[in-house]
């Protein structure tokens, strides 16, 4: 198993986003010192959950694609920084490209600069719609690269690639962490993922609209679960990349199920019927991570279950229901 270390002052790219902020909540809570990067182009400015008023956390507002001096030490770079639903990045496609290209090779040289720890956010989306099932790490994937995911999917593609060079080339100290599905407190209601999209839809008392027939999987993986991978990642000399997700696979159609039934349990709001839609172009017939390295070489595996999981969300969402619908009729 891995070496662990501590960070005294780290750099989270896209720090303000949904992932991103809760990474830096928790090293906050462990005592290191946050610089939150972060363009604001897809993060939400008014909803918590992400821990960016902790005095430990200073949010610098700057676009990655350009250059992003950082003064003083740093011992860690994540690189967060992208547009990360299928609706943000087909919105702002040049920008997500931007992200993954140039805002990759700006935290690199930072972290180079620095002789940092990086590590990067890659995704599930690299496997594309697999054809190998579950998906291990040495898959090299299934990706349309013309398609209306492929500027999220190469653009990670890409900076896997620009990773690993700076890895070989530079003797840096990288890691590549491949995200599968993470939900849980904090998320956009108008996200357009699959998690937020129904918990709304059922508060709401709207039918959940389900793509195709739902038969299509998915794995999700309850955040502080994802969260505790990536930090383990990084706390370790691994160079990666390693699968952080949950295994536990499910169908859209049972996903969204089960979160209208945990809805009407909880709030008391009455399930509606499912609605079926059109499948959206190249989206994943499966989706489910083998964490057999995770385990053996970081000693993670997730502890959240799916039930629990979705119960907190839930309850986030009920919660902050006002102004999740401010935000979402503001945008």
């Amino acid at each position: 198993m891995a070496t662990r270390r501590t960070f005294d002052r780290a750099v989270v790219t896209g720090g303000a986003g949904f992932l991103g902020s809760h990474l830096c909540r928790a090293l906050a809570a462990s005592g290191t010192e946050v610089i939150c990067v972060d363009s604001f182009l897809t993060s939400p400015k008014d909803l918590d959950g992400g821990g960016l008023d902790d005095p430990n956390v200073v949010v610098v507002r700057r676009d990655v694609s350009e250059p992003f001096p950082i003064p003083g030490p740093v011992d860690l770079v994540l690189h967060f920084a992208s547009p990360a639903s299928p609706a943000d990045y087909q919105r702002y496609p040049i920008d997500t490209m931007r992200a993954g290209s140039l805002g990759t090779l700006h935290a690199l040289d930072l972290a180079r600069d620095k002789g940092a720890r990086f590590v990067l956010a890659s995704t599930s989306e690299v496997y594309g719609d697999p054809l190998v099932h579950p998906q291990p790490e040495d898959y090299w994937g299934n990706v349309n690269p013309v398609g209306p995911r492929a500027v999220y999917d190469e653009a990670k593609r890409f900076a896997e690639a620009l990773t690993t060079a700076y890895r070989t080339r530079h003797g840096a100290d990288t890691a590549i962490a491949r995200i599968f599905n993470t939900y849980g407190p904090g998320m956009r209601a108008d996200d357009g993922r699959a998690v937020p999209t129904f918990i709304a839809q059922a508060l709401a008392a709207e039918p959940l609209t389900v793509t195709g027939d739902g038969r299509q999987t998915r794995s999700i993986c309850y955040v502080s679960d994802t969260v505790a991978g990536i930090l383990a990642l990084a706390a370790s000399g691994v160079p990666g990349p390693v699968n952080i997700g949950n295994p536990e696979e499910m169908s859209i159609r049972a996903l969204a199920s089960r979160i209208a039934g945990l809805v009407a349990e909880l709030t008391g709001v009455e399930a509606q019927p499912l609605r079926f839609v059109d499948r959206p172009v190249d989206d994943p017939g499966v989706r489910r991570p083998d964490i057999s390295r995770a385990a053996a070489e970081l000693g993670w595996q997730p502890r959240v279950g799916w039930r629990d999981g979705l119960a907190r969300t839930v309850a986030w969402f009920t919660e902050h229901r006002a102004r999740l619908t401010d935000a979402v009729g503001a945008g």
